[in-house]
């Protein structure tokens, strides 16, 4: 019973130790668990890298459908193949002729950037396909030929392998501002087939744009609001030129799937166009289409997140965006139109290209070097692995000039204690030399002459 205290006490005093035994020992499993999640996402979400690493040891064709399917996604700044094998499916439902289009452009754009020998890394991330796909989507939805006019290939095949050199020799204008090419090349493409053919050409007619010169009949009272929430996911299918909101809702799944970011900004850009659209007393049915939708939503998806690193700042500069790109698109719709021409996405890429070309002193919006864009989520945890790194070296400079001021400080009181004892020793010279001129004196005073001297007197 004595040795019970003493041993109560001991277990006392072993129980924080094996508390703090077993704190380390759990956080490295929760590690695994978030390491295992976070790479278990990755085969399926962001930029499917272990997939893009696996896919480079492959055969050469599997390598290029790759390259197609990532193309067909990076017209929504994303680079995942699954999202771009929905995109696809999303444009099969919409229309299986326009489909094959898209694919042969793509195709055709990522053969031509071979044959160019253009960058590699380029290449197997779609950016070389992504013009293409447009080029040749839009020229079947352009076509007054109807569908099934075997024909058409040609000019797309033609169009869509042009894209690789209108966009290289984009880039190296773009890159001395690190600028992204957007889809200037697809802009430049489509509108220079639509006149050179025109809606009287016999081979390849195109559809009449023509200016409105009449006041539209708008009726606020029969405004369809069933119809008007229905122009959300429509504007988000309308980048691909598609007007089914089932096609645009399989657009939304894909966004989702790679970038969550993404997609919500892609949402929040339409939504935008729809309101910017009844803002600006638009005919309805432009609205219901999703015509004042599609380059608000590049617009939202490049400023919030992709080229910015995602702040709230960031994401306001985005929305801000998105509202310039729904009125610049009203006037360049109009211009566009009294050439018989579509607005394509020309909106878009001025807006975007002027926002991104802003400068500002606040340090929370901050544009992503371009070789270093990925996508969102990605962008912001390099955004704050920068901003630690530079609380890091401010916090070592700070360390650093306090090190150096303390040395500096020893420093000045060595010399000064070393200049107070050279004064101390220069103050007791004087007096040790006439200390010792008195004693001589003494000393002579008190010699045995003087004594004798003295004593005979």
């Amino acid at each position: 019973m004595a040795n019970t205290v003493p041993q109560t006490g001991q277990k006392k005093a072993q129980a924080p130790e094996n508390s703090e035994q077993r704190t380390p020992t759990g956080s490295p499993s929760m590690a695994k668990v978030r390491a295992k999640l976070a790479r278990l996402v990755s085969y399926f979400a962001g930029d499917m890298a272990p997939f893009a690493e696996w896919m480079k040891g492959q055969f050469i064709l599997i390598q290029i459908l790759d390259w197609v399917l990532r193309g067909a996604a990076q017209v929504m700044f994303v680079n995942n193949p699954l999202s771009g094998l929905i995109i696809f499916a999303g444009l099969i439902l919409q229309s299986r002729w326009v489909a094959l289009n898209g694919f042969v452009g793509t195709l055709s754009a990522t053969i031509s950037a071979l044959i160019l020998k253009q960058n590699r890394g380029a290449i197997a991330a779609g950016l070389y396909g992504y013009n293409g796909i447009l080029v040749g989507l839009l020229m079947a939805v352009f076509s007054n030929a109807g569908d099934w006019y075997w024909w058409l290939l040609l000019p797309n095949i033609f169009m869509s392998m042009a894209c690789p050199i209108v966009s290289s020799a984009l880039a190296s204008i773009n890159s001395r501002w690190d600028l992204p090419v957007f889809t200037l090349p697809f802009n430049i493409l489509v509108c220079l087939h639509m006149v050179a053919t025109g809606h009287y050409n016999l081979h390849f007619p195109q559809v009449l744009f023509q200016p409105r010169t009449s006041f539209p009949n708008l009726t606020w009272s029969e405004l369809d609001y069933a119809l008007l929430f229905r122009s959300i996911p429509v504007g988000v299918g309308q980048v691909y030129g598609c007007d089914n909101a089932w096609t645009g809702g399989i657009f939304i799944i894909a966004l989702f799937i790679s970038s969550p970011i993404t997609c919500v900004h892609a949402v929040i850009g339409s939504a935008i166009g729809m309101v910017s659209g009844l803002a600006l007393a638009a005919p309805f049915d432009n609205i219901y289409s999703g015509l004042w939708g599609y380059n608000c939503v590049l617009a939202c998806i490049a400023i919030g997140g992709m080229f910015y690193a995602l702040t709230w700042q960031t994401h306001l500069l985005a929305v801000v965006c998105a509202f310039f790109c729904a009125y610049l698109g009203s006037a360049i719709s109009n211009v566009m139109a009294t050439f018989g021409l579509p607005a394509c996405t020309w909106p878009f890429c001025l807006s975007a290209l002027t926002f991104l070309l802003i400068t500002t002193e606040t340090k929370t919006i901050y544009k992503l070097p371009l070789a270093k864009v990925a996508y969102p989520e990605k962008n912001l945890i390099y955004f704050w692995k920068m901003k630690k790194e530079e609380r890091a070296e401010k916090l070592r400079k700070a360390q650093d000039g306090v090190q150096e001021k303390e040395a500096q400080m020893g420093k000045e009181e060595e010399v000064k204690i070393t200049i107070g004892s050279q004064e101390q020793e220069q103050q007791e010279q004087p007096e040790a030399s006439a200390e010792s001129t008195v004693t001589d004196t003494s000393d002579k005073e008190n010699s045995p002459e003087n004594e004798t001297v003295t004593v005979s007197t």
